[in-house]
């Protein structure tokens, strides 16, 4: 049921997006930021938590979710370090997810041998 669960509110969330590209002129870019934003409001307002909690990784892993851990990584800095952790915290709490796209960037660099499109 967790599978099922995650995949409806991942999809869900893609849908918006989906949405968002089809129907306005927003470009892609501005959606992104728009997501991570969201997701910083919404885990401030305490409504974000829940939903990771009920969807795992269908919440934890879209856009939505990097919000949500920035926020978390921030909130937990300024309990322990005082108002620097504003700074330090939400990289801390993302620098795993962060290394590791660069890491699988970095291989598919070197296995695709991308070249000019002109």
């Amino acid at each position: 049921m967790n599978y099922l669960w995650a995949f409806v509110v991942g999809g869900g969330l893609c849908v918006i997006g989906q949405l968002l590209i089809d129907l306005t002129a927003l470009t892609p870019a501005r959606i992104l930021v728009g997501y991570v934003v969201a997701g910083v409001v919404l885990s401030a307002a305490g409504v974000y938590q829940p939903l990771v909690e009920f969807a795992g990784a269908g919440a934890s892993v879209p856009l939505l979710g990097f919000g949500h851990t920035l926020a978390q990584g921030a909130v937990r800095a300024v309990e322990l370090h005082g108002l620097i952790g504003v700074l330090t915290g939400p990289l801390a709490a993302a620098a795993g997810g962060i290394t590791a796209s660069l890491l699988a960037g970095f291989l598919m660099a070197l296995v695709a041998h991308s070249r000019d499109q002109n």
